[in-house]
């Protein structure tokens, strides 16, 4: 059973139900419903004169958005920390995790570089061996990762689970399965994969997840999460270590107790002090997703996806995304600038990456406006 798309359309995107533009740019920057708007401005609004807002409505916002990305992902209470961005938390991978000589790192080549430069920092710092495994045709080859976690000295995998530039879909389960049973730790930025699809970490075995909110869970700049999985806490450390990630700092009269005894749970790892008025905006839209529904979500993204692949091919314009997909759709035109230029005028936003087209609809596009950005590539 789907969602209301029209009344979603008016209630949380009404420049989308103006036809102020067909927005097909998920995949860099997600709308802000109008409910994460007024959950920011109403926060802001009190931080503005600080003595309307109490100790315990500044943090149970923080409180809230954990706990309903805590649930998006179906993990476990006290597994999720709140992070400003993906690469906190692949940072915390590459700083944190018991790393060091004589152990490698395996990445796939063409990831995007927040997956990329801190483990080439972190290699540099700590003397771990980090290794690139080629593409395939330009997307990602799960068989030479596989050979690769052969290695004795392999100790980690990171990857994305959907690639940016041309949304091939990384098998996480068949991945993580071979990293579980070789006991490689599972590192994954899942930016461009949660929301077009969904991410049970109870079935699926990962170790450490990053995503930023900023794109599919349609919430502010400056906020997003790193689930760490339970038996792993104990042996990654805090990087960088903030004052309250220690047991006992929510009791602010006794903050000179110093005691460097780390929370039992994933606070161990945030960063304080967070963007409050933010998370409150983050909290809101993932209250929304979560009254869409994740798995109505995903099919009414996979439909909109298979009408502009199929409208594309009609037109005779490559595609480059293969079979496995999530929300990116990438074509490669002769004329890139020209395409560019074309769907600009008929106001269909887009991005140009690694020279293609990349198209991204989300959970407020219809098919009509599939239709009219699909005209605009025939043109």
């Amino acid at each position: 059973m789907s969602f209301d798309l029209l009344r979603l359309r008016h209630d949380e995107f009404p420049w989308a139900e103006a036809g102020e533009a067909i927005y097909l740019n998920a995949a860099s920057t997600g709308p802000l419903p109008a409910r994460s708007l007024r959950a920011q401005r109403e926060f802001s609004e009190k931080r503005a004169a600080p003595h309307r807002l109490s100790h315990e409505e500044q943090f149970s916002v923080v409180h809230r958005a954990r706990a309903l990305a805590t649930t998006l992902i179906g993990a476990e209470q006290g597994t999720v920390a709140l992070a400003t961005n993906t690469s906190a938390g692949l940072n915390l991978a590459a700083w944190g995790l018991p790393l060091g000589a004589g152990d490698r790192v395996i990445i796939p080549d063409l990831e995007f570089p927040a997956n990329v430069y801190p483990w080439m920092a972190a290699a540099r710092a700590r003397g771990f061996t980090l290794q690139r495994v080629p593409a395939r045709d330009g997307v990602i080859d799960e068989d030479a990762l596989l050979r690769a976690l052969e290695q004795p000295d392999v100790r980690v995998l990171s990857l994305s689970w959907v690639g940016f530039s041309t949304g091939a879909v990384a098998d996480l389960d068949r991945l993580g399965q071979a990293c579980r049973a070789r006991g490689v730790w599972f590192v994954v930025d899942a930016i461009q994969g949660i929301g077009p699809l969904v991410l049970d970490v109870g079935r699926t075995p990962v170790d450490l997840v990053a995503c930023g909110g900023q794109k599919w869970l349609l919430s502010p700049w400056g906020t997003g999460f790193t689930y760490v999985r339970p038996s792993l806490l104990e042996q990654l450390t805090p990087q960088p270590v903030s004052w309250m990630g220690v047991r006992h700092s929510d009791d602010f009269s006794t903050l000179l107790d110093y005691d460097l005894t780390w929370r039992d749970d994933a606070r161990r790892f945030e960063q304080v002090t967070l963007p409050y008025q933010d998370f409150a905006g983050m909290a809101a839209s993932l209250e929304l997703l979560a009254e869409l529904g994740a798995l109505e979500v995903s099919e009414h993204v996979r439909a909109r996806v298979e009408e502009l692949i199929s409208g594309a091919t009609q037109a005779g314009v490559p595609v480059v995304t293969p079979v496995t997909r999530a929300g990116i759709v990438t074509l490669k035109p002769r004329d890139v600038q020209g395409m560019s230029a074309r769907l600009d005028a008929h106001r269909v936003t887009h991005s140009v990456r690694e020279g293609t087209i990349r198209l991204a609809p989300y959970c407020y596009t219809t098919a009509d406006e599939i239709s009219l950005a699909v005209d605009a590539l025939a043109e």
